[in-house]
């Protein structure tokens, strides 16, 4: 038991500090720890869980991790992900904070945060190529391609036309209750 909360605390806490860049850059590192290495959940399941966590309120990082921390190892397990996700990161804003604002203008942190920025857009855009194969699979029935009409309606709604993406999620919450219910 004490093994596996390790193994939970130094997974989420390693890829929690290697994730620059925020929440969604940190997913492709979650989901190699969890899917790849440890074998935690499959890829589907890593999906649901992305795509339930999406759905609430919160930063997505700290919900995956509380989740994925109490499927392997109940309470507990929810309880050490969760700090390695949240402790290691608030200790360094803390103790770098002081540092950051003297060097702000260094031409050189400037550099480096501009050589990052590529690197955070492709780990986005491998979490949304790996999303995307989930999220829009067909659908057996009627509409066999409504989850990619439901993602295309909702781009176009809060990108084009400026409506609050709350009510896009709330709309497909019910029109995915309604149409794409399974048995």
């Amino acid at each position: 038991m004490l093994g596996l909360l390790w193994q939970l605390f130094i997974s989420f806490g390693t890829a929690t500090l290697l994730g620059y860049g925020g929440g969604p850059s940190i997913i492709p590192l979650y989901e190699n720890q969890v899917v790849a290495r440890y074998g935690w959940l499959t890829t589907e399941e890593f999906g649901k869980a992305l795509a339930f966590g999406n759905a609430l309120p919160g930063p997505i990082a700290t919900k995956l991790a509380a989740y994925i921390g109490f499927k392997v190892s109940g309470w507990a397990g929810a309880a050490v992900a969760l700090t390695a996700v949240v402790l290691p990161t608030a200790l360094l804003m803390v103790a770098l904070s002081g540092v950051m604002m003297k060097m702000q203008d260094n031409p050189i942190i400037k550099g480096m945060i501009r050589g990052i920025q590529p690197v955070i857009f492709v780990m986005l855009a491998m979490l949304a190529y790996d999303f995307v194969k989930y999220a829009v699979k067909p659908v057996s029935g009627l509409f066999p391609f409504l989850p990619l009409l439901i993602a295309f309606v909702y781009f176009v709604m809060v990108q084009f036309y400026n409506v609050n993406p709350v009510w896009g999620i709330l709309f497909a919450l019910v029109f995915g209750g309604i149409f794409l219910r399974t048995a």
